[in-house]
């Protein structure tokens, strides 16, 4: 049955407790227009002025504040290099970069925000654990989960990456244990969420009921807000087929339009869907105008698309996945404005989102609706309940994570449509794959599998230069294997049109590739077509569509994930070691003090534009 708050005394205790001291300043960030109600009444502290909070309003309305972040990946120390940073644009036009992140610092943050508004809900829209740093994924992201409830979140959707260690691994999440094979890693057993994990669209195949929870619903006085929690539909295309095995991902409007009408056939009026699925603002800068030039103008992607067509009856959006930042109004299917938001990536912002609650409707009054993105800045004091929560997870972490594996000369980076560290990791499983077999001709390796990049800055106090082992972690966290199988040449060239077609065609997925594989992209044609099949060569050779190729990738690829159908048909299938470890042999193999690795030059790939 869905569950209401009270079900959760910490979060009874934490939103009737006595909050006194001032708001923090806002920062600049997208609003929905339109003032308050006529008839709603003046706040004790003034009103809704800069300053003010969300006030303490009496009679018809109250505002209702809703905290909410998305996308964290288990980043309890604050991310490094792009991961770590935010752009903002300036009243001049130019861009600011700010560090940012770190549970620490979120948690300041966060409290700061909900003082002086004894109404605040604080939720989240998926991917709070999976692919996470070694001082998280280490010990099965139960780190992550204590500094949640630390954090008093109140609710969030599932992600894609709950999935990635199965369905039971997510129950033990919720509901504590020790882990099954792991065991107990403190004196003390994991207690488990005391937040609800929300899958209303994430079914039992036997069953075809609902994994976890679908709905649950905040109360205070005689205020009741729903949260309709989703994942997207293609979850099991992105996830390993062991990690949803036995479920069924359903469509995300279906499914919160069915629960809204539940919700309100139990008096529940006001509704907020918690979607991890997003969308591509127009700009990367974190407090860019997306309803510029009109509503939704800004923004376009499958939440896009989701939010156009969810019932009228619900009346925001937080949403996630695409790790972008936006705050922005998309008319839903009666033409109305609605919220749709999403605080970008890894604990780097929260959104601040004003919902005025009509008593007399029991609704939120959708014109008065405001929200803005605020920075997860590094100039405020550290919350010491997190750091020491981090001191020690990093204390149990320290003996493997901080043992030095290779050197390199710069940032070797992830970014871009064909990284450095992209070179670096196909290049380190080929290496590996040839001890294996002799005869791998190439490795590939998924865009999406690189999850940070290597810094030259020292991280802790191992030296500038110097990876460590909690470093190569952080970029390759999943406990892939390396896997070897054999392709023609024709399924090879199909595999890499797949990169730019299919379920890829809107948002590619281009594969860094091993030394010795070339081609070019030419991103002005459309669909297969981009990848210009006569300039694909290997070693200087053209690929021949009827040879054989012995290829290299992780197990997620090898298994067809992200679309590329065409890599889980390959034959021979062998088995190797985890992909991690792959990258550890070439960094400690081919890097030294005195003669540290470089960034590649990342030209595999031409692209034509």
């Amino acid at each position: 049955m869905p569950a209401t708050s009270p079900a959760h005394p910490r979060r009874r205790r934490r939103t009737n407790r006595l909050l006194v001291t001032a708001a923090g300043v806002l920062t600049v960030g997208a609003l929905a227009a339109a003032a308050l109600p006529g008839s709603a009444s003046a706040g004790e502290q003034g009103g809704k002025g800069q300053g003010q909070g969300h006030g303490h309003q009496h009679g018809r309305y109250q505002d209702v504040q809703l905290l909410s972040f998305n996308d964290l990946h288990g980043n309890l120390e604050p991310p490094t290099g792009s991961s770590g940073r935010v752009t903002e644009l300036q009243p001049d036009g130019t861009t600011k970069t700010i560090d940012a992140g770190g549970a620490e610092y979120l948690a300041t943050h966060l409290r700061q925000a909900r003082k002086s508004n004894a109404y605040s809900i604080t939720a989240a829209g998926g991917d709070m654990v999976g692919a996470s740093p070694l001082i998280s994924g280490l010990f099965h992201d139960e780190p992550t989960i204590e500094a949640l409830n630390k954090l008093d979140l109140d609710v969030t959707s599932v992600g894609n990456h709950e999935f990635d260690e199965g369905a039971k691994e997510l129950a033990r999440l919720q509901n504590g244990g020790c882990h099954p094979t792991d065991g107990c890693y403190t004196d003390k057993t994991f207690q488990g969420a005391d937040f609800p994990y929300l899958s209303a669209n994430v079914l039992n195949e036997k069953t075809e009921k609902p994994l976890l929870k679908p709905y649950w619903v905040w109360k205070k006085k005689d205020v009741k807000v729903g949260f309709i929690g989703v994942t997207l539909e293609g979850t099991p295309n992105i996830v390993s087929a062991e990690g949803v095995k036995g479920l069924v991902f359903k469509d995300e409007v279906e499914t919160i339009n069915k629960y809204a009408k539940e919700l309100r056939r139990k008096g529940v009026k006001s509704i907020v869907a918690l979607i991890h699925e997003g969308g591509f603002p127009a700009s990367p800068n974190y407090n860019y105008d997306c309803d510029a030039p009109g509503a939704g103008d800004g923004i376009s992607g499958p939440i896009a698309d989701i939010a156009k067509n969810v019932s009228p009856e619900v009346d925001a959006l937080v949403t996630g996945h695409t790790h972008n930042a936006y705050v922005c109004t998309i008319p839903d299917p009666a033409g109305n404005p609605r919220m749709v938001t999403s605080a970008a990536s890894f604990g780097r912002l929260y959104t601040d989102t004003t919902l005025t609650y009509d008593r007399r409707t029991g609704d939120i009054a959708r014109t008065a609706v405001k929200s803005a993105n605020h920075v997860v800045s590094r100039d405020v004091p550290k919350a010491p309940d997190m750091t020491r929560l981090i001191d020690k997870w990093n204390t149990l972490a320290a003996p493997i994570g901080n043992r030095a594996i290779g050197y390199i000369s710069g940032d070797i980076v992830k970014d871009g449509t064909e990284s450095p560290l992209g070179d670096l990791i196909a290049d380190a499983q080929l290496a590996y794959a040839r001890t294996l077999d002799p005869e791998t001709d190439l490795a590939l390796m998924n865009p999406g599998g690189v999850r940070a990049s290597l810094t030259y800055a020292a991280s802790g106090a191992e030296g500038d230069g110097v990876v460590t082992f909690a470093e190569a972690f952080t970029v390759q966290p999943f406990a892939n294997t390396v896997n070897l199988q054999t392709f023609t040449g024709e399924q090879l060239i199909q595999a890499l049109k797949e990169q730019v077609s299919g379920s890829n065609e809107a948002a590619p997925k281009i594969l860094q590739v091993s030394d010795g594989l070339t081609y070019t992209l030419d991103l002005t044609k459309s669909g297969a077509d981009r990848v210009v099949t006569d300039s694909i060569r290997l070693n200087g050779e053209a690929i021949d569509p009827s040879a054989s190729y012995r290829v290299a990738t992780n197990s997620f690829l090898a298994g067809g994930g992200d679309g590329f159908t065409t890599l889980g048909q390959g034959a021979d299938d062998l088995v190797g070691d985890d992909d991690l470890k792959a990258l550890e042999q070439y960094l400690t193999a081919n890097s030294s003090a005195g003669s540290p690795l470089a960034p590649s030059a990342a030209d595999r790939i031409t692209i034509v534009r």
